[in-house]
């Protein structure tokens, strides 16, 4: 790709997918007929042959972790890997539908920094659905993001966005609430989600329970911590003017 500053970048954290890939990229060509975009692959340490389903394309990227490190550790890397002007997050898993990015795309603008999608019919387990829906309820009221469903992983973002975020286990849970802590505008809108065909859940529920709440509180600490102050004097040719 000749471009070094593409329209937009798709963010696809990869963990043992490779029955998926061929069709995940398929639906990402057709949704981006038109986009000057690249494709940024994470694989999160697969132990099968995901990476050899890449295809080598100008338009493709592939970052590899040496050895299996979590959701938040790629949405992380890939997110500062990219070069685009709006940053796209989606699973590899086929349940985002690749469809909806013209959607969140048209949705960013002067008004909206951040467009976050929720899945407003669900195709996962009764179990999994009840489960997010409380995680969701109490995660929205104490961090204030007033998202209902963050985890969903298509999101979309101008790239100065990716300020905000902080390198954390499970911080892919909380990028609405650190986005809109550092002052961005964040929206949603409802996407499509799919059951899935092939393999299973990697990042499951587990006992991921304590981990969220503690991560919750965290979050909501560091929020009330963050400096808020707005520089009024400006001089020496557009530097800013420190005084000790």
């Amino acid at each position: 790709m000749n471009d070094p500053t593409p329209d937009v970048s798709i963010v696809v954290p990869v963990f043992n997918e490779e029955e998926n890939m061929s069709i995940l990229q398929a639906e990402l060509r057709f949704a981006l007929k038109g986009i000057d975009y690249e494709i940024v692959f994470v694989d999160d340490g697969s132990t099968d042959r995901s990476i050899d389903k890449i295809e080598n394309t100008p338009h493709i990227r592939v970052l590899r972790f040496e050895k299996n490190a979590g959701q938040s550790a790629a949405l992380y890397a890939g997110v500062n890997a990219a070069r685009g002007k709006v940053i796209v997050t989606l699973d590899a898993d086929l349940q985002n539908d690749p469809a909806d990015i013209p959607k969140l795309l048209a949705k960013i603008g002067s008004e909206t920094d951040l467009v976050c999608g929720y899945r407003q019919k669900r195709r996962d387990t009764l179990v999994k659905r009840l489960t997010s829906r409380i995680a969701n309820f109490v995660r929205s009221r104490y961090t204030k993001d007033g998202v209902r469903d963050t985890g969903c992983t298509l999101k979309a973002m101008k790239r100065e966005c990716a300020s905000a975020l902080i390198p954390f286990k499970g911080m892919h849970r909380f990028i609405p609430a650190l986005i809109k802590g550092a002052g961005f505008r964040i929206t949603e809108i409802p996407v499509n989600h799919r059951p899935r065909k092939f393999g299973q859940s990697k990042y499951g529920l587990g006992n991921r329970a304590f981990r969220a709440t503690a991560d919750m509180f965290g979050v909501r600490w560091l929020l009330s911590r963050q400096l808020n102050y707005k520089i009024s004097d400006r001089g020496g040719g557009g530097k800013s003017r420190l005084s000790s």
